[in-house]
C-alpha cells in the first residue's frame, strides 16, 4: 500500500497517519470504557426499570423516563465498573472475565475508578434533581450495597448472592418511585419476583462455572456445599418463584389472564429445574437451566406490565 508522506522539502512529518492513530487509539479507549459497564447487563436492568415505570399509575412523561433510563443506567454502569475494579485480579484468573479491560490493561485501574465516580455522581445528581428524591434514595442503595456489602462478600461466603440479589432487584422500585414519587405493592411485587429469580439463575452459571470459581476465590454454593446441596437450592428457589409470581393475581394486583401466564412459565421453568438432575451431567442441567431463566424473566414482567399497565 502506498504510504502518506508530506510534500517535499516541508520538513513536516506526516502527521495524518499519526492522527489516525489516535482517533482509532480513541476509539478503542471508549470502546473500552463503555464494557466497563457491562452493556447487556445494563441493558436488561433497564427493561426490568421500565417495567416498573409502565406499571406506575401515573401518567408517563416521556422525558422524564428518558432521563430516568439514562440516570439509571449511568448508576448501574457505575455499580458494574466498580465491581470490575474491585475484582481486577480475580477477574484474570476466569476465562469468562480475564478478557475485560482491566485484567488485559487496555483500562487502568485508576482511569476506571475515576469512570465509575463519575458515572455514580452523574446518575445520582440527576435522578435526586430532575426525577424523585425516592429514586435517587434507591439507587443510591442499590449502589452503595452492591459495591460495598456484595462485592466484597462474594470472597467470603456464599449468602453473598442473596445480599447482591437485594440491589439486583431495585430497578423495577427505582422504574415506580420515578414515575410516582413513591412506592406500592405492585413495585414490590415485581421486586419480589426478580429477587427470587436471580437465586437459581445465578446458581446455574455456579455449577457450570464452578472451577472458574474455585481459582479465583470466590465463594459459591456448588463449591462450598457441593453440586447436590446447590441443586437442592435450586429447586427449592424455583417452588419459591412458582408462588411469588402467581401472587400477584392471586392477591388482586394483576388480572387472572397475567397469573395463567405466569403459573405456566413457572411449571415450565420448574421442569428444567427438575428434568435432567439425575440424569444429565451437572454442567449441561445447568446450563440448560441457565438459557431457560433468561426467556421466563421476559415473559413473566412483559405479562405482568402488559396487563396491569
Amino acid at each position: 500500500l502506498p504510504m502518506l508522506s508530506p510534500p517535499p522539502d516541508t520538513g513536516l512529518l506526516p502527521v495524518t497517519s499519526d492522527h489516525g492513530l489516535a482517533r482509532a487509539g480513541s476509539r478503542a479507549q471508549l470502546a473500552a470504557l463503555l464494557e466497563l459497564t457491562k452493556p447487556r447487563v445494563t441493558a436488561l436492568v433497564m427493561v426490568t426499570m421500565v417495567s416498573g415505570a409502565l406499571v406506575a399509575p401515573s401518567p408517563i412523561q416521556p422525558f422524564r423516563l428518558a432521563l430516568d433510563l439514562f440516570a439509571t443506567s449511568c448508576v448501574v454502569g457505575a455499580a458494574n465498573a466498580f465491581n470490575m475494579w474491585m475484582e481486577r485480579d480475580s477477574d484474570a484468573l476466569m476465562s469468562r472475565t480475564r478478557r475485560r479491560p482491566l485484567p488485559t490493561g487496555r483500562v487502568a485501574p485508576e482511569l476506571a475508578l475515576a469512570f465509575g465516580s463519575l458515572l455514580a455522581v452523574v446518575g445520582l445528581t440527576l435522578l435526586a434533581t430532575s426525577v424523585s428524591s425516592m429514586a435517587a434514595s434507591l439507587g443510591w442503595f442499590a449502589l452503595s450495597s452492591y459495591v460495598l456489602a456484595y462485592t466484597p462478600l462474594k470472597r467470603v461466603t456464599t449468602w453473598a448472592l442473596h445480599v447482591g440479589a437485594v440491589p439486583g432487584a431495585m430497578p423495577p422500585l427505582i422504574g415506580w418511585a420515578s414515575v410516582t414519587g413513591s412506592l406500592s405493592r405492585e413495585a414490590f411485587a415485581l421486586f419480589a419476583i426478580l429477587f427470587v429469580w436471580q437465586i437459581p439463575h445465578f446458581l446455574a452459571i455456579a455449577t457450570f462455572r464452578a472451577p472458574e470459581y474455585a481459582r479465583a476465590g470466590l465463594k459459591v454454593l456448588p463449591n462450598v456445599e457441593g453440586l447436590a446441596a446447590s441443586e437442592r437450592s435450586v429447586l427449592r428457589y424455583s417452588v419459591l418463584l412458582l408462588f411469588v409470581s402467581v401472587a400477584p393475581a392471586v392477591l388482586g394486583i394483576a388480572p387472572i389472564g397475567y397469573g395463567v401466564v405466569a403459573l405456566v412459565s413457572s411449571l415450565a421453568f420448574l421442569g428444567f429445574a427438575v428434568h435432567g438432575r439425575r440424569t444429565l451431567a451437572p454442567e449441561r442441567w445447568a446450563r440448560r437451566l441457565f438459557l431457560a431463566s433468561l426467556p421466563y424473566l421476559v415473559v413473566v414482567f412483559g405479562a405482568f406490565v402488559a396487563s396491569v399497565a
